[in-house]
């Protein structure tokens, strides 16, 4: 159990201000995570990693001269959003562009994919590379869908070294999917984590078995099996990864026994014992292995094999001299650093938005809104602990976390532009912002571009009409599917948010009030969140997990249907039944 915090909702900023502080020879914080002590010096292509925090040394511990430039740090176990991506992307560029590389998740695609877009539009050079090494995640022909897990760690070297060497950005992107290529990862738990503050751990392993196939974001296996010998283990791990050999004829390998947090060092060296056995006897020669903590889970009980072929290219980026405060390899970097950096000369200007013209009504408005989002935190806030252990099913049981950072951040963004006199568009578009922000994570992507398309359709002057509003939730639908790419059946928000759209477009075709219509789709909204229960994810972190996910409803739909209750229920409050 996560024992030592002081408030659990600041546990990442706690965590981050020790580390600052300790390793400020080697890194400084910028808003959204760390960079360099020295600046990146011109020439050099900035490599920019990172995800949830969570998994030290991953991401921020590996950010010094021959690895990474920079990493984002979001929430336990929640992709950081666009917005801090992006910040620590722009404090990492020198004028060569910036690779920004994570795990293949959903929420660390959409913000990292977003913030490249940003960072294009003001001119500088960006690329995006998710890295796909867990066998158990998906089959063979599908490794696009596959998780990141530790071969994280061989990526993001091998692209940290190609950049330190000077090659351009198309090489540094280049070798990294190389890297990827070759890499393929097994990982086994003994017993779950448990997020700081919370009771029981995100999963359970039944006493005489382990785990198959865990994710590193508190995701249990996908299948359990009899608690192995250390020897028993080593052979299941390395047949796994072998067993999907990628198309290599090199019998060099690079060889990683990873600890996800609680498994004692010496236990692993146990197992490396077996497994460095098994691989020369199958004829691999294993080149400067790694045994031990670097890409952890928490307190997960359990570790993870991964294994990167190598060819004269890949050899020379893995065995390259690195220095960072985690993770050292070789002789000292002699690249020339770039000139230091202070502590407190690292600021990322917000993006500025235009001043809208309301007027009496949208303003009006616009403090109704802000008090509909009031309600909707304190509702989530409420609700946390069991939209978590809804999520925990088959996710990473950080749902409910993550909604109640980006409500309540919506609130305040929300209160803060209605104070300031802003119309009901404005007002969402503020808060839509904030969500994404704050909340980072899957669900803060989408949920900004909710809010902001339906800001953007309403606009700031008079009272929005009730064909308004629908249409400017159809809007928001098409965002998040655009955005997201899944679709209704795929058991995500989705599932409650069509049926939500579309009995409000036929109730207000019918002539029904804004009020009538929207308490009459928060309850069609309510059952088709309950019937996700019967769905299969297709998309996700549950997705490796879909039968486990049978029988419990989507966190997202549940929690989407909630907030549209809550809205239902400050339509009565207000009086506005007749809008």
């Amino acid at each position: 159990m996560t024992k030592l915090y002081n408030d659990p909702a600041r546990f990442t900023e706690d965590m981050l201000a020790g580390f600052l502080d300790a390793n400020a020879r080697y890194v400084v914080g910028v808003p959204g995570g760390v960079v360099r002590a020295h600046r990146t010096r011109p020439g050099k292509v900035a490599v920019v990693i990172g995800g949830g925090s969570g998994h030290y040394p991953a991401f921020c511990g590996t950010v010094g001269p021959g690895f990474a430039d920079g990493a984002v740090v979001g929430n336990i176990f929640t992709s950081p959003s666009a917005e801090e991506a992006a910040s620590v992307a722009r404090a990492a560029h020198s004028d060569a562009g910036v690779l920004l590389t994570t795990g293949n998740y959903a929420g660390d695609v959409m913000n990292f994919g977003l913030a490249v877009t940003q960072l294009r539009s003001e001119g500088i050079d960006a690329h995006y590379f998710a890295v796909t090494d867990d066998v158990a995640s998906a089959p063979r022909g599908d490794e696009t869908k596959r998780r990141g897990i530790a071969g994280d760690f061989t990526v993001f070297k091998c692209a940290g070294a190609a950049a330190e060497e000077g090659l351009d950005l198309a090489g540094v992107l280049r070798v990294a999917e190389a890297a990827n290529a070759a890499t393929r990862t097994l990982g086994v738990a003994f017993d779950g984590c448990t997020l700081p503050g919370a009771d029981e751990p995100l999963f359970t392993v039944p006493d005489g078995q382990m785990g198959v196939g865990l994710g590193i974001h508190g995701e249990p296996g996908v299948s359990e099996e009899p608690m192995p010998t250390a020897a028993e283990l080593a052979g299941t791990l390395v047949d796994g990864v072998l067993g999907d050999r990628p198309d290599a004829d090199g019998r060099r390998i690079a060889v990683i026994l990873n600890g996800l947090g609680r498994t004692k060092y010496e236990e692993l060296f146990v197992v490396w014992g077996e497994v460095s056995r098994l691989l020369r006897d199958r004829g691999y020669v294993v080149v400067e292995p790694e045994v031990g903590e670097l890409v952890t889970s928490l307190d997960m009980a359990g570790c993870s094999l991964t294994v990167m072929w190598l060819d004269d290219e890949l050899e020379r980026y893995w065995t390259a001299p690195a220095d960072t405060p985690a993770y050292r390899k070789g002789s000292a970097v002699t690249a020339p650093a770039g000139e230091a950096r202070s502590q407190d000369d690292e600021t990322v200007a917000a993006a500025t938005q235009p001043a809208a013209v309301a007027d009496d009504e949208g303003r009006a408005v616009g403090r109704l809104v802000a008090r509909g989002l009031e309600a909707v935190a304190a509702m989530l806030a409420d609700a946390e602990a069991e939209l978590g252990r809804i999520d925990a099913v088959a996710g990473d049981g950080d749902h409910g976390r993550g909604m109640v950072k980006g409500s309540s951040a919506a609130r305040d963004a929300a209160t803060e532009a209605a104070d300031g006199g802003a119309g009901h568009g404005s007002v969402l578009s503020a808060a839509g912002r904030a969500w994404a922000a704050k909340a980072g994570g899957t669900s803060g992507v989408l949920w900004g571009a909710l809010l902001t398309a339906v800001g953007a359709r309403l606009g700031d002057t008079g009272t929005p009409d009730a064909a308004g509003v629908a249409a400017g939730l159809r809007d928001g639908y098409d965002a998040l599917v655009a955005l997201g790419g899944a679709a209704p059946g795929d058991k995500t928000m989705l599932d409650a948010l069509l049926p939500l759209v579309d009995e409000l477009d036929r109730r207000v075709s019918d002539g029904a009030s804004l009020g009538e219509a929207w308490r009459d789709a928060a309850e069609v909204a309510t059952a088709a969140a309950s019937a996700t229960a019967s769905l299969r994810p297709k998309v996700g972190r549950a997705r490796p997990l879909a039968e486990r996910s049978v029988g419990t409803p989507d966190a997202g739909a549940t929690s989407l249907a909630m907030c549209a209750h809550t809205i239902a229920e400050c339509f009565t409050s207000v009086g506005q039944g007749d809008i």
